[in-house]
């Protein structure tokens, strides 16, 4: 129960339906606030227990200083977690850990159980083996079943024996997607209470649902599993980043260019830990669709959230995805009288403000490995020509490039080249030379969510059959829908078949390559790609282009609306000018040109005015829960508490909880400690975390074959995230990893002073030489350290190979919240310092103290750091809140939640 110490409680009636609610008038400012300001003003006011929430914070947010630096701690509590399979295995792992930790403690196991709803959607777990054919879904399913069993009897368990938490299970579709289109309630619905739906999410994309008005963000697993247990995260309140949209799309641009533009905006701009939102008489002309593919790359922007007000467009598109009338009703009701209806004209206090006019979008792709790196179509070509330099190794001064003697030259204008002759298993014989096109997808909830560039996508494919035209026969063309409405409408409208001719076959109903599960090249064009080292790329509608992540031959990776996928795919070289140059040649032998077979908008809308309906949801998502026979048939161990199989090597008891006492011992400083690795700018998760494919001569590839695993039964680190004996040998292993204190390498090296001289070694095996040994470990890092998706691997596996502190220039929110989540301490070097100014090499010994100060209840500003070389600096201590002080205090937040439940 609220302390409504505004007397704010009141009753908003809704047909024959009455709700209790908080009113936001109540609080004077309130009219003023932003949106999303707004929303957490209707979170505190409902939460207020005097204690951790009280009249201050309500009245601190109501008198919201847009001009100050984040400095007020609240506490938020979202209505819901959401989280897909790879980042919620260890959820249900780590949930089922705490039950036994509670047992041995004296304490109910049955305290261990969701508060909020929790809903997990499997569709990070198939693979895009097969492609091309008919039957690529079926394989692909099949495969997915047999090398997930063991995870997918696991979550099964965990929907019978956990409260509250629900399983949408495998070949349904993309969490983001599925959360838009099904679970998303916008104005949700407890206990007599109406209030607006809010959430936190395992993967960093759980920001697409604020293109429906739905405050969320995505958190690293440990806090989703606080969260999913009562704990409010706690956050400063933020400055808002006001972004006003005029104007409208011009012809022959889309949401992928749109969105595309903004986050190279806001990446200049600067929208680390900021909310933006989005206003003007723009936001009118933007579809629901648009809005959730430009609020699902706010990670690429850097920003916490991307939201975009509740209006008529929200209301049409849930009454589109079949929500009732009575829930259409309430949104409407609600969002009017709350003042969270979006006012055209209105201009809220806003931090900060930018400004788009969407007429003077064009056509763009992004990379070769940054969503960031915009790229305009037409020049897109050419910028290739200048990035391909950074990849081949051997351009000389002249522009030339020096091959063995086997090898064809560069080509005469100092462009890198390397043709070299291919034969496909038919016999067809083709050359492959950089730049080639060697993986096209359709993948991704930027994008599969968006009717419009799917419908598009479809249409190039039909005008290109139409003249003959089809994929080169070195791509791997894929299509990974994010919900089965999808392909409900290419069938009704019957594209199906046209997507079908030029390869681009339904290939799994899930992420797959955007998150590097684009499955094996083929035979021929891999060894070709290896044996002559050629940077070819890969072309995808998705959202993350990171080094490595696509696929392990890949080297340069665009993004790019999913009919670009498909016109990529027929001209098959980013040395194309697509905008200029012949895709082909028709059945007469004319150039075709994408002008050609590009659709017109009036197409396109004719096409989703007339294939898309409401009963396409209903059916897909009546009985969502339920699952195929493979699902419902998979046995299940029954209990309170999970019974471990001692020979899993998919999901083990983690050792978190080891030797835990309901007392946390006090804090320490650091000495004598070891640098594991010392890292650039712009480290990503991607780096830090197990991902991809396991390779059999890495740690974690030697772990599973000890453990009689065949290598072609590996599977992927995000299927192993249930075994952290597999997680902890992956991390900082990701094959494009720079370690400074290892030059030359690439991957999960370092040098272990353990030993004499120092030599290479995997950053596994270095960690439990230096562990066995007592010796701490920190890692060194440049600017947006842990950018990227919200991975907890990447701080647990820190955690558990003995850092115990991160010195970077920057962080990312999630990742830095994640470490402290971890009992592993950010710290970050003083402004206008970096590791090379200050002359660290990475060989030295590091000594922090200062630390001690939180045993006293505060958390000190600065800590000292020294080193054996007399290097001396005070590091800035990144434990931004209290709440975030008591987690590191307790050794991690999950040591934190169970003693706090215990206690009750």
């Amino acid at each position: 129960m609220s302390a409504n110490s505004f007397d704010a409680r009141s009753t908003l009636q809704v047909g024959d339906e009455s709700y209790e609610i908080f009113r936001l008038d109540k609080v004077e400012g309130s009219a003023r606030l932003p949106y999303s300001l707004k929303v957490l003003l209707e979170n505190l006011l409902r939460t207020e227990d005097g204690a951790n929430i009280t009249a201050d914070h309500i009245r601190a947010l109501g008198g919201w200083d847009s001009q100050a630096q984040p400095s007020q701690e609240i506490q938020f509590t979202p209505a819901r977690v959401i989280m897909q399979d790879f980042t919620g295995v260890p959820c249900v792992v780590d949930l089922a850990t705490m039950r036994e930790a509670v047992k041995e403690l004296g304490g109910d196991a049955a305290k261990i159980n969701p508060l909020a709803p929790a809903e997990l959607v499997i569709d990070h777990s198939v693979i895009a083996d097969k492609f091309g054919t008919n039957d690529a879904f079926a394989q692909n399913v099949e495969l997915e079943y047999g090398r997930n069993r063991e995870r997918y009897q696991f979550l099964r368990w965990g929907q019978t024996a956990f409260d509250e938490f629900k399983v949408v299970p495998p070949g349904t579709g993309i969490v983001h997607q599925v959360n838009i289109e099904h679970l998303a309630r916008t104005v949700m619905v407890r206990g007599g209470q109406a209030y607006p739906d809010t959430l936190v999410g395992t993967d960093s994309h759980t920001t697409m649902v604020n293109g429906l008005g739905v405050l969320g963000w995505g958190v690293g697993g440990i806090e989703a599993e606080a969260a999913m247990l009562g704990q409010p995260v706690s956050m400063l309140i933020p400055r808002v980043v006001g972004f006003k949209l005029t104007g409208e799309l011009p012809t022959g641009t889309t949401a992928t260019d749109l969105v595309l533009t903004i986050t190279e905006m806001l990446r200049k701009h600067g929208v680390v830990g900021k909310f933006v939102e989005f206003y003007g008489e723009g936001v009118g002309a933007t579809s629901l669709a648009n809005r959730a593919t430009i609020g699902n790359m706010s990670p690429e922007f850097g920003s916490t959230a991307a939201i975009f007000p509740i209006d008529a467009e929200t209301l049409n598109y849930l009454k589109l995805t079949g929500r009732s009338e009575q829930q259409l009703a309430l949104v409407e009701a609600y969002a009017k009288e709350q003042g969270l209806w979006l006012d055209p004209k209105a201009e809220p206090d806003y931090s900060e403000k930018l400004e788009l006019d969407l007429s003077t979008v064009v056509p763009s792709i992004a990379g070769p490995k940054r969503p960031q790196d915009r790229i305009v179509l037409a020049n897109a070509a050419e910028q290739f020509k200048q990035d391909v330099r950074n990849y081949v190794d051997s351009v000389d001064e002249a522009g030339k490039e020096s091959f063995p003697a086997s090898d064809a030259p560069a080509a005469a204008d100092g462009v890198p080249a390397n043709p070299v002759p291919v034969t496909a298993p038919d016999g067809t014989t083709y050359e492959l030379d950089h730049g080639a096109v060697t993986v096209a997808a359709i993948t991704s909830c930027t994008n599969t969510s968006n009717p419009y560039v799917m419908v598009a996508a479809a249409l190039v494919a039909k005008k290109a059959v139409e003249k003959g035209l089809t994929r080169k026969p070195w791509v791997k063309t894929t299509l990974a829908p994010g919900s089965k409405v999808v392909t409900d409408y290419f069938d009704k409208a019957g594209l199906t078949p046209y997507l079908d001719k030029v390869g681009f076959n339904l290939v799994g109903y899930g992420c797959t390559t955007c998150i590097g599960n684009s499955g094996p090249l083929p035979d021929e064009v891999s060894k070709a790609v290896n044996d002559h080292d050629l940077a070819v790329t890969s072309v995808l509608s998705g959202n993350r282009n990171f080094e490595g992540r696509i696929n392990p031959d890949v080297k340069m990776n665009y993004l790019a609306s999913p009919p670009l996928v498909v016109a990529y795919a027929i001209a098959g070289s980013m040395k194309v000018d697509i905008t200029k140059d012949a895709l082909g040649a028709d059945q007469d032998g004319n150039p075709v040109y994408l002008k050609d077979i590009w659709p017109s908008e009036a197409e396109v809308n004719d096409v989703v005015a007339n294939a898309i309906g409401e009963d396409m949801f209903n059916k897909s998502y009546s009985d969502v829960f339920a699952g195929d026979a493979q699902w419902q048939a998979l046995p299940i161990p029954t209990g309170d508490t999970f019974e471990w199989d001692a020979e899993s090597t998919y999901v083990r008891k983690p050792p978190y909880f080891e030797g835990m006492g309901m007392e946390p011992a006090p804090v320490e400083d650091i000495s004598g400690a070891r640098v594991l690795a010392k890292l650039g700018d712009s480290v990503t998760t991607d780096h830090i975390s197990p991902a991809g494919a396991i390779k059999a001569d890495t740690p974690a590839g030697t772990y599973l074959t000890e453990h009689g695993i065949q290598r072609r039964d590996f599977n992927s680190y995000g299927s192993r995230r249930g075994n952290h004996e597999v997680m902890i040998r992956g991390t900082f292993a990701n094959i494009r990893l720079r370690n400074q204190i290892a030059p030359g390498t690439e991957g999960g090296y370092t040098r272990d002073f353990t030993q004499d001289g120092g030599p290479v070694s995997f950053i596994y095996d270095a960690s439990q030489n230096y562990q066995a040994a007592g010796v701490p470990l920190v890692v060194l890092a440049g600017k947006e350290y842990g950018s990227g998706s919200s991975r907890d691997w990447a701080a647990k596996g820190t955690a558990l190979l003995g850092v115990k502190a991160v010195v970077a220039e920057s962080y990312e929110r999630i990742h830095r919240s994640n470490l402290i989540g971890m009992g592993v301490l950010p710290l970050q070097f003083p402004e206008g310092q970096t590791a090379a100014s200050l002359g660290l090499t990475g060989e030295e010994t590091f000594s922090i103290s200062g630390v001690t100060a939180l045993n006293e209840g505060t958390t000190p500003r600065t800590v000292k750091v020294t080193t054996d070389t007399g290097v001396e600096f005070d590091a800035v201590v990144r434990i931004d809140t209290p709440g975030e002080a008591d987690y590191y205090r307790n050794g991690g937040i999950l040591q934190y939640v169970l003693r706090s439940l215990i206690r009750k």
